[in-house]
């Protein structure tokens, strides 16, 4: 029997949930501008899972960069969860790096 699957299956589960607190937490202290630097380091975790070797360590990285990815897409919908009460709102957020020319591009939407 193999056991391999389910326990992969388990937890890619976990990193997604994980995924969602992250991504709650990262626009309530950061905001939703962070998004593109997200994003890149989601890519080049997905590409640094290419270059492992252990099955494991492989796919746990390639759903992690996955789940960053993601979490990239969903920070603005979370942004305007929070501006509509559904989450607490922290005006005080971290100004990206570059952020005026980051706030004139549309963000992602999955």
């Amino acid at each position: 029997m193999n056991s391999f699957g389910l326990l992969l299956g388990l937890a890619t589960f976990l990193i997604i949930g994980l995924g969602f607190v992250w991504v709650i937490r990262g626009e309530r202290y950061f905001g939703y501008l962070w998004w593109p630097y997200v994003m890149g380091l989601g890519g080049l975790v997905v590409l640094g899972s290419l270059f492992i070797r252990s099955d494991w360590g492989s796919a746990l990285l390639g759903a992690f960069g996955a789940s960053l990815i993601w979490g990239s897409t969903e920070l603005k919908e979370q942004a305007i969860r929070a501006e509509l009460g559904w989450f607490s709102f922290n005006g005080k957020k971290f100004d990206p790096p570059l952020k005026a020319i980051i706030a004139k591009w549309k963000a992602p939407h999955l």
